[in-house]
């Protein structure tokens, strides 16, 4: 099924920036986004739409429309620990403080203010629009992407039990993409994620008498080095795993062999036996390594995990559909899998429906033609334009969701006029 959507180009970009400017210049830390909540809220209350708090810092937004199918869409709101260096004139200068209360520059470096103003603005069109479309919209603001703890508290708050069950999932993400284009994977959209921290311990000793010591900083070096040979060793070579020592850190003089070292890991797989295999692996060259050097066993604590992200082959198809006709079809991209992590997909788990989750283009022509290397995501020069990018969100998430309750068919549009 098309619908058809009226320009409202002026007025709905206009909103839209004014929105985005606020939520950029604004970013809290993941499980922190206590303004951002507030913000939300606000605004939904504004639209009439019924809403409560959920997982801390969530919000869920309700719109009823009559009798029809109930369709749920995502997005997600918290920043990041970056300090900003784009040099827009609303640029983030907002600090947070993370969980061991160092005090950090905080930025939306991942695009998730895109997300909350299309996800804002699809609400404020639904509303104003209620002859398109029948049936139930929730909207589920959601706090913590980053840290993968923001879907699990808000299941475990009660989401489900307090919102209706929707048919379908829908969200997306912005990306350094060229703007109204959209990339999809039907399938395994992205991959499930582990991180570690690992703790080992040895003996601490005068930097001049090695033998008096047990060295946790060779030791560590041994570990890391070691695990290098996990994916190249143990993962088929038709599947695919990463494995990446983010951190080290161990010592505080040159001239002393400290008692410990502490380094994370992050494992990355799209199969859960590979899964299973490569995280078995590094606990036991974890442990290995430490027995060889006489060492106690080393502490190994979980920081986070992601689930995979699952995209239902019948239903994306079906948003291929549309999208192709909203935004054109050469501007939808079937893509593979790709390694980033997401923790969407537990939302529409939870519940044993679909899902469908897609990345939207955030950069325009003139942008990545004037750049050898355009800024991603997480990056401290990550600035989308704007103006095209929020566009594009627009219209494929409105698509997503008239798909499911629209009521008028017609030729396809857009609500921001000439998109296609």
């Amino acid at each position: 099924m098309t619908v058809t959507l009226p320009s409202t180009h002026a007025s709905t970009t206009r909103s839209m920036q004014k929105l985005y400017r606020h939520l950029h210049a604004h970013p809290e830390l993941s499980m922190q986004e206590s303004e951002t909540c507030k913000f939300l809220t606000r605004r939904l209350d504004e639209l009439g739409l019924e809403t409560f708090t959920c997982g801390g810092t969530g919000v869920v937004g309700i719109l009823r429309n009559g009798e029809g199918p109930t369709v749920a869409y995502r997005a997600d709101t918290d920043g990041l620990p970056i300090e900003e260096e784009t040099g827009l004139d609303y640029a983030s200068v907002a600090r947070g403080t993370l969980a061991d209360g160092t005090d950090v520059p905080t930025m939306h470096g991942c695009g998730h203010d895109t997300h909350m103003t299309v996800a804002l603005t699809v609400a404020e069109y639904l509303v104003t629009n209620r002859s398109a479309w029948a049936g139930t919209v929730v909207f589920i603001f959601q706090p913590g992407e980053e840290t993968g703890a923001g879907a699990l508290a808000m299941l475990a708050d009660g989401l489900w039990d307090r919102a209706p069950r929707p048919e379908i999932v829908y969200g997306q993400h912005v990306w350094p993409g060229l703007a109204g284009t959209i990339d999809i994977s039907s399938g395994v959209a992205m991959a499930m994620a582990d991180s570690w921290r690992v703790t080992v311990h040895g003996r601490q000793a005068h930097g001049s008498q090695p033998d008096q010591s047990i060295d946790p900083i060779v030791l560590g070096a041994h570990i890391v080095v070691r695990l290098q040979t996990v994916v190249s060793r143990e993962v088929h070579p038709m599947k695919a795993a990463v494995v990446t020592v983010g951190t080290f850190h161990g010592g505080l003089k040159e001239n002393i062999i400290p008692a410990t070292a502490e380094f994370t890991v992050n494992v990355r797989t799209f199969d859960l036996e590979v899964r299973t295999r490569v995280l078995d692996s590094v606990r036991r060259m974890i442990t290995a390594e430490a027995q060889a050097s006489g060492a106690p066993e080393p502490v190994i604590e979980v920081l986070s995990t992601f689930p995979r992200c699952y995209n239902d082959p019948a239903a994306t198809r079906q948003l291929i559909t549309e999208l192709g006709g909203t935004l054109g079809a050469d501007a939808v991209i079937e893509v593979p899998p790709v390694m980033g992590s997401e923790d969407f997909g537990l939302l529409a788990e939870a519940i044993g429906v679909p899902s469908v989750y897609w990345m939207f283009g955030g950069y325009s022509q003139q942008t990545i033609d004037a750049s050898e290397t355009v800024a991603g995501n997480h990056s401290p020069h990550f600035a989308p334009d704007s103006e095209p990018a929020l566009a594009a969100g627009l219209t494929a998430a409105l698509t997503a969701i008239l798909s499911q309750v629209g009521t008028l068919a017609g030729t396809s549009g857009s609500p921001l006029g000439g998109t296609k």
